[in-house]
């Protein structure tokens, strides 16, 4: 008998720790807030949990969101963690997956790197002095806001080497300060030491549009100055047509990259937002031809096969399978939400996996636009990170929400 006590005692014990042990798991993975509508299944992240909350009535009959809270219970019955919820009608999008082109025109100039100036007097350092940093943004001199990299330039060939009054955004906000040109020795000009820029342009890949707004998004990340990786902030830009006509193959340590061009320099729509998930926009003509599918929210994506919509030929976006590894729901990273691997021996062929320029190809699970690729592993080209589709439709509603009230 005492046996018997003594294997029931253990086996309890350790029932127990296993339970605490899941519940933690899922108190930590699971998602601090849940978007859901009507036709949501309670059950996620393959957690034996329920969600202990009804949907509001009005949420169904109503355009207006219905704000809540619920209470994550494993087995249904050991409360977890609360959660706040949001009940709204899911995302109708007309999907993604064909090559565009983007011209991005900043708001001030980005300070791309900092360089000292070989003078008679020995070497100087104007930028420095100034306490300009690499990724500011120079938004005027002498009063004069800045919108090329040639006025700056100008005002600094017509300076005479005074002082010239200049306003800086950082991190910590907006100053103004002074930089004071110096004449280089080598090239007998004068220079601050700053290299600088103001629009860039290149191809990526359209995730989903909105027929009923006339919005777009892609990329799935935003636009960065390839030196400071700061957003370039935007001060106008549009998107044109685009179109693939040749694949460089990613390697191990080598990422690969599509080769597109413009297939139509007249702008198809405007670009409204660089986001850090992605290029945001509206179009003045149909722009891409992809299906109408609903958009999944963030805890209906699960570990399992997904389809990748893409276009690595002149042809029409293709889908191809894809395997989603691991899923973040609080990751801070809002970019790198979900691991996926290639699995298709079709796009492994052509492309050697994820490259350059396939950033924001959307990704389909269970018939939804589960979220978009938007970056690649460069040591394994058939893996990547991608973004929910959720953070892309959120950002996008809030946008139009803004437009609209002002």
């Amino acid at each position: 008998m005492k046996k018997f006590f003594r294997r029931l005692t253990f086996y309890t014990a350790a029932g127990l720790l296993f339970i605490l042990f899941l519940g933690g798991a899922a108190a930590f993975l699971t998602p601090h807030s849940l978007t859901m509508s009507s036709d949501c299944d309670m059950s996620f992240c393959r957690f034996p949990l329920s969600l202990d909350a009804e949907a509001p009535q009005a949420a169904a009959d109503s355009s207006t969101d219905t704000v809540t809270s619920g209470t994550l219970k494993l087995f249904g019955l050991i409360p977890v963690k609360n959660v706040d919820m949001t009940f709204t009608e899911r995302p109708l999008v007309h999907i993604g997956g064909e090559p565009f082109g983007i011209r991005l025109y900043t708001d001030g100039l980005i300070v791309s790197r900092i360089s000292d100036i070989p003078t008679s007097e020995g070497t100087k350092f104007p930028a420095k002095e100034a306490g300009i940093n690499v990724g500011d943004t120079i938004l005027s001199v002498n009063g004069t806001k800045l919108k090329t990299n040639e006025q700056l330039l100008d005002a600094v060939e017509q300076s005479g080497g005074k002082p010239l009054r200049i306003s800086i955004h950082s991190e910590s906000g907006t100053r103004n300060t002074t930089i004071t040109p110096v004449t280089d020795s080598q090239l007998g000009k004068l220079r601050i030491g700053l290299w600088i820029r103001d629009s860039c342009a290149g191809i990526g890949t359209l995730t989903f549009s909105d027929p009923f707004s006339h919005t777009l998004a892609g990329l799935g990340h935003g636009i960065t100055d390839s030196e400071s990786g700061s957003i370039m902030p935007l001060l106008e830009g549009d998107i044109v047509k685009a179109g693939i006509y040749s694949v460089q193959k990613g390697t191990g340590g080598c990422p690969g990259a599509l080769c597109g061009f413009f297939s139509d320099n007249s702008p198809v729509g405007e670009i409204s937002a660089n986001d850090e998930c992605g290029i945001f926009g509206t179009y003045n003509e149909r722009f891409g031809c992809g299906r109408l599918i609903p958009v999944a929210f963030r805890q209906e994506a699960v570990r399992g096969p997904a389809k990748l919509r893409t276009t690595v030929s002149e042809s029409a976006p293709e889908e191809y399978d894809i395997y989603i590894e691991e899923i973040s729901y609080n990751n801070s990273n809002i970019t790198k939400n979900m691991v996926i691997h290639i699995t298709d021996q079709r796009l492994l062929d052509k492309t050697g996996g994820i490259v350059q320029g396939m950033s924001g190809s959307p990704i389909i699970q269970n018939g939804r636009l589960v979220g978009a690729v938007t970056h690649v592993f460069i040591n394994d080209p058939s893996r990547g990170y991608a973004v929910f589709a959720e953070n892309m439709t959120d950002f996008n509603n809030n946008l139009i929400r803004k437009q609209a009230a002002s």
